[in-house]
């Protein structure tokens, strides 16, 4: 999977402006917590996968030619923490066809991620400030050490 690497800094409240490339974001979660300015975490995270799964659908058609009109993909949270995607194809498609859609709309990148154990490592990087008011970036191995819950002195 090839990706752009995506920075996320802290804004008003909850609010975080998410940078992909070129492109800029605004995550924020719905009000009284925050401030609704744009989707929740939550939500991006739906919105990838249906994307994922709208994009691998499209391309496979348009490699063999189908009569794929349009696709729509709606994507929620269920009970017993299962996610839903509800997968609408408009188009003069045979049976044939539309089990085969069905079959790659469940192999997109983002659902073979969500569904396969992820493994996600956390780098800490503390920011402080030097005695001339200038960031400060890093510290010794200890100090990363007692921050991250590694050191039993701490």
């Amino acid at each position: 999977m090839n990706a752009r690497d995506v920075t996320v800094v802290e804004g008003e409240r909850h609010a975080r402006s998410i940078t992909a490339g070129p492109h800029t974001m605004t995550a924020d979660e719905p009000q009284p917590i925050g401030s609704d300015t744009g989707p929740t975490p939550v939500e991006f995270l739906l919105a990838a996968l249906g994307s994922c799964t709208s994009m691998a659908l499209r391309t496979y058609a348009d490699r063999h030619g189908w009569p794929l009109d349009r696709i729509e993909v709606t994507v929620r949270f269920a009970a017993h923490h299962q996610i839903v995607k509800d997968v609408r194809l408009s188009g003069d498609l045979e049976p044939t066809q539309i089990e085969r859609l069905l079959t790659v709309a469940g192999r997109c990148p983002v659902q073979r991620l969500l569904t396969r154990q992820a493994s996600i490592v956390t780098v800490p990087t503390v920011l402080g400030m030097t005695h001339k008011g200038r960031p400060r970036i890093g510290g010794d191995t200890h100090d990363v050490a007692e921050w991250s819950g590694q050191n039993e002195d701490v």
